[in-house]
């Protein structure tokens, strides 16, 4: 009899280390939505500089390891690194235009359900063993954001095309972390994160060119603003995520994630003035408790 997965709160040091990693890469991901809503530029142009630029600090501490992972040595190798690029294009293309097409609510609210797409996905096509704790963990930290967001209510005010666009963009959500995650079990942090950037940088220019045109920044602020995405919500919170993903389950990765909305209220009651009531304070309690009964579940395998 092959023995069981350990608990996520039975987690080795390194595990302990990652879990923290994640948690800080879902924070600085969490700030994403109020750079876009700062930037001066329309919503492609910022995914753009959202990833172009975050390759000036992924390049630079990649020419400073001394030790270097293994590299990629067939096709299918490239294929597979360049994919999470592809579908954080994707991701960020869709979920930016949503922006533009239905409630902030609700395409905050329908992009945070990557983790039932991850779940899913892992199920169907990985054969992955979800418990029923893991289950329960993920339906609570799902009623918290839609709590967070105003309540089942908040979700009529949308567009039917833009929350159909939130949703494609959580699936392609799931699915760059779902490849990151098989990723990690060959190559390092650093040389997934410089060509899925990349990838992605290449992706979203001719997108955010055709639909928008313009895409630079016209002063200081507009310039400090795509940095401050890029260095501190992709540089920062990507790197941290896909060093996770080495030591965590796609699964229960994708639900931590879910923090994002919490701190995104946060943020936007410290930075933008906008009030925090009970129900958001309500929300936020309901996904932490959520994420640390998904903690006591077994691992997926």
């Amino acid at each position: 009899m092959s023995q069981a997965a350990p608990t996520l709160s039975e987690a080795s040091p390194s595990n302990r280390f990652a879990l923290a990693a994640l948690l800080l890469g879902g924070a600085a991901i969490g700030g994403s939505p109020i750079f876009v809503r700062l930037s001066e530029v329309g919503p492609m142009a910022t995914a753009f500089w959202r990833v172009a630029l975050a390759l000036i600090p992924i390049v630079i501490v990649s020419l400073m390891k001394k030790e270097r992972g293994p590299k990629p040595q067939s096709l299918s190798d490239y294929v597979m690194l360049i994919l999470p690029g592809v579908m954080l294009a994707l991701d960020l293309a869709a979920w930016h235009l949503s922006l533009t097409m239905t409630s902030v609510a609700n395409a905050t609210l329908l992009a945070n359900l990557a983790p039932v797409f991850v779940t899913l996905i892992a199920f169907v096509f990985f054969s992955a063993r979800i418990s029923r704790i893991f289950l329960l963990g993920l339906v609570l930290a799902l009623s918290g954001v839609v709590i967070l967001k105003g309540g089942p209510a908040a979700i009529g005010n949308g567009d039917l095309r833009g929350d159909g666009l939130a949703m494609i963009a959580a699936f392609f959500y799931a699915c760059y972390i779902l490849a990151i995650g098989r990723l990690r079990s060959r190559f390092d942090t650093i040389r997934i994160m410089l060509w899925s950037t990349a990838c992605a940088a290449v992706c979203i220019f001719p997108i955010g060119l055709i639909y928008e045109g313009h895409m630079l920044p016209v002063t200081v602020y507009g310039w400090s603003i795509v940095f401050g995405l890029a260095f501190i919500s992709h540089a920062g919170g990507q790197v941290a995520i896909t060093y996770a993903l080495a030591y965590l389950p796609a699964a229960f990765s994708s639900l931590t994630l879910l923090l994002q909305p919490v701190v995104a209220a946060i943020l936007a009651w410290a930075l933008l003035n906008e009030a925090i009531g009970m129900m958001q304070a309500l929300g936020a309690a309901v996904v932490l408790a959520g994420i640390m009964v998904a903690r006591t579940s077994r691992a997926p395998a």
